[in-house]
C-alpha cells in the first residue's frame, strides 16, 4: 500500500476487514479477506452496510502467529511537532487484533504458546519511541533528502525509506506486496496487462524461427491491454517475422540467418539486412489495402543513447493507430466501438526491441482511453501521472522479462529504457550480462529445452517399440570443444582482469587465450 492516509476508519465484518481512507477526495479501500488472508483493493462503495465501524489512526501491518494471521492497528496518536512544516506524530496506544473470530481449533499448548507471542509483540508495541509521518521521509537526514534524484523523488515513502530505521517494515510486507489500484484525478479504474503465448510453433530463442507450412510464426504473443472503467479493451499483437528462415546456434555470437522461402525493427544492414528485405517483399507483394508497412532501424536511429528518436516512429502510426481505434463496452454493455486492425512489430528475437515500441503504442492507446472514459482531464497526459506512470513502465518491463525468459533464457534487453523512459548505464551493464547468459544457454543448453517443449506439446511422440532414442552416440566436438572454448575464453578474461608485470606481457596472455577461444569455435562449426 504505497500511498499514505491522515485518517483511517475500520469496517469489521465475520469475513473481513474493510480499512477505509478517510482524507478528502480519498476513495480507497483495502480489504483483506479473514479466511483466505487475500488482501485486495475496492471502493467505499463496496463496503457492506453491516460492519461494525471504528475510527484508527493508522495500520502499523500484519503479522503470522500460531493462531494465525494478527493485523495491527494504531488506535490513538499524539502530535508530538512539526518538520519543515510536516506534523510528527507518535503512536500511544494500539490493538492487535486476530484474523480468526475464535482459538478453539487451538491445543491447549498451542493457545498458551499464541498467548506468549501475543504479549512479545505488545511488548515492543509498547516500547516509548514510535514516530511516524505521513507526508515526510523521517528516515533519511536532510542532507540525503537534498541530493536525492527526480526518481526517488517520485516514490512512495515505504518504496524509499531507508528500511535500518523503518520498524514495521517486516509488519508491511503482505501490505506492501499487493499493487496499488490505478489512479488519476481521484478516479480508480483498473489496467491490465495480459500477454498469450501461441502454443503453435513454440521453442526458444535460434531452434524456433520463422513460420510453418500453416503460417504459424515463432514466438508468436498477443499482447492485450484492458482498462475497466465502464470497460474498455485494446490488443496488439507480435510474433517472428512471418516467412521462412532459420538460424540455427553454432557457437557464434550472431548466427547467420538462413532465408528457405520469401512494423518490424530490424537492422537495415550486417545479418539482419537480408531478412528486413525478405519482409519488405513479401508484404510489397500483398494486398497493400490490408496492410501498411514501416520499416524501422532500432539500432541506427537510437545509437549513442538517442532513445528519443523512437518518437518518430511513433509519430509515424499516429494516423493509422487513430484509424485502427480500440474495443470498447459502456456501463450498459453496449459496443460502442471496435478495433480495426492491429499492430504487428517483429524485431530479430520479437523480444526486447518489439517490447519497448509496443509500450509505446499501448501508451498512445491508452490516452485515448483514459480521455474518453473521463478519467484524465482534457489537456492532461498519461506520462504526467507521476503514481501511474511508474506502475505502467515496471508492468511492461515485467511484461517484456516474462515472454523473454521464455524464449531467449533470460530477462528483456533495454527494459532500463521501458522502466525509467531513459537508457542507463546498469542498464547497458546487465544487457551485457544477459547476453552473455543468452549465448551459453542458447548454444550448450537450449537444445534440451526444445526438445521438452516439443515432448510437452505432442510434437514429438514416444515410441515404445523403437526403444531408447536419447542416448545417441554424440560426436568428439559436441563434447570437448565448447569446454576448451569456455577456458579460452575464461583465460583471456581473467589475464586482461588480472594483469601481468607488464602490459605487453598481459596482452600477450590475453591475445593467446582469445586467439585460442576463436579457434576453438571456429571448429565447433
Amino acid at each position: 500500500m504505497a500511498t499514505v492516509y491522515e485518517r483511517y476508519n475500520l469496517h469489521t465484518t465475520p469475513e473481513k476487514f474493510f480499512i477505509e481512507a478517510c482524507d478528502e477526495g480519498a476513495d480507497a479501500v483495502l480489504a483483506i479477506d479473514r479466511v483466505s488472508n487475500e488482501i485486495t483493493f475496492t471502493v467505499k462503495r463496496e463496503v457492506p452496510s453491516s460492519t461494525v465501524t471504528r475510527p484508527v489512526c493508522g495500520i502499523m501491518g500484519t503479522i503470522r502467529l500460531v493462531a494465525g494471521m494478527y493485523l495491527i492497528v494504531i488506535t490513538k496518536k499524539r502530535n508530538v511537532g512539526s518538520l519543515l512544516g510536516h506534523a510528527v506524530w507518535k503512536m500511544v496506544e494500539f490493538e492487535i487484533i486476530s484474523y480468526k473470530k475464535t482459538l478453539l481449533h487451538l491445543t491447549e499448548a498451542q493457545s498458551q504458546e499464541n498467548k506468549t507471542l501475543l504479549s512479545m509483540v505488545s511488548n515492543v508495541l509498547a516500547t516509548d519511541g514510535f514516530y511516524f509521518c505521513t507526508d515526510y521521509d523521517l528516515t533519511h537526514t536532510l542532507q540525503r533528502l537534498a541530493n536525492t534524484s527526480p526518481d526517488f523523488q517520485e516514490m512512495s515513502l515505504l518504496e524509499r525509506a531507508d528500511p535500518r530505521f523503518v520498524w514495521n517494515g517486516n509488519l508491511l510486507r503482505e501490505l506492501a506486496a499487493q499493487p496499488e489500484p490505478c489512479r488519476i484525478n481521484g478516479k480508480i479504474f483498473e489496467w491490465v496487462l495480459i500477454s498469450r503465448r501461441s502454443c503453435f510453433r513454440a521453442g526458444v530463442r535460434y531452434y524456433i524461427r520463422g513460420i510453418d507450412s500453416e503460417g504459424h510464426a515463432a514466438n508468436f504473443v498477443e499482447t492485450e491491454q484492458i482498462v475497466l472503467y465502464n470497460g474498455a479493451q485494446a490488443s496488439f499483437t507480435r510474433g517472428s517475422m512471418p516467412f521462412f528462415w532459420s538460424q540455427r546456434p553454432n557457437l557464434k555470437y550472431k548466427p547467420k540467418p538462413l532465408i528457405s522461402k520469401t512494423a518490424n525493427h530490424v537492422n537495415q544492414k550486417g545479418s539482419e539486412k537480408p531478412l528486413e528485405q525478405a519482409f519488405a517483399n513479401l508484404v510489397s507483394g500483398a494486398d497493400k489495402g490490408m496492410i501498411h508497412y514501416i520499416a524501422f532501424d532500432f539500432h541506427k536511429e537510437c545509437s549513442r543513447m538517442r532513445w528519443h528518436r523512437l518518437q518518430l516512429l511513433v509519430d509515424a502510426v499516429a494516423d493509422k493507430q487513430e484509424e485502427y481505434g480500440y474495443f470498447m463496452v459502456n456501463a450498459e454493455g453496449k459496443t460502442v466501438s471496435q478495433q480495426t486492425g492491429t499492430f504487428r512489430s517483429n524485431c530479430m528475437d520479437c523480444l526486447d526491441r518489439t517490447n519497448v515500441i509496443q509500450s509505446l503504442l499501448a501508451r498512445c492507446s491508452l490516452q485515448s482511453q483514459l480521455q474518453r472514459l473521463g478519467v484524465l482531464n482534457v489537456g492532461q497526459r498519461v506520462e504526467e501521472q507521476a503514481q501511474f506512470e511508474r506502475n505502467y513502465k515496471n508492468a511492461w518491463a515485467d511484461n517484456a522479462n516474462a515472454c523473454a525468459v521464455q524464449y531467449a533464457g533470460t530477462g528483456a534487453l533495454k527494459t532500463d529504457f521501458t522502466r525509467t523512459g531513459k537508457r542507463t548505464q546498469s542498464g547497458l551493464l546487465m544487457d551485457g550480462i544477459n547476453s552473455m547468459v543468452r549465448y551459453y544457454k542458447n548454444n550448450l543448453s537450449d537444445g534440451f529445452r526444445q526438445d521438452s517443449i516439443d515432448l510437452f506439446l505432442g510434437n514429438y511422440a514416444v515410441d515404445e517399440i523403437d526403444g531408447p532414442t536419447l542416448h545417441a552416440q554424440k560426436d568428439w566436438k559436441f563434447l570437448t570443444l565448447p569446454i576448451i572454448m569456455l577456458v579460452a575464453f575464461s583465460m583471456c578474461f581473467t589475464c586482461l582482469l588480472w594483469a601481468g608485470d607488464t602490459w605487453s606481457e598481459t596482452l600477450a596472455y590475453a591475445a593467446f587465450w582469445g586467439v585460442a577461444g576463436m579457434l576453438t569455435a571456429a571448429a565447433c562449426e
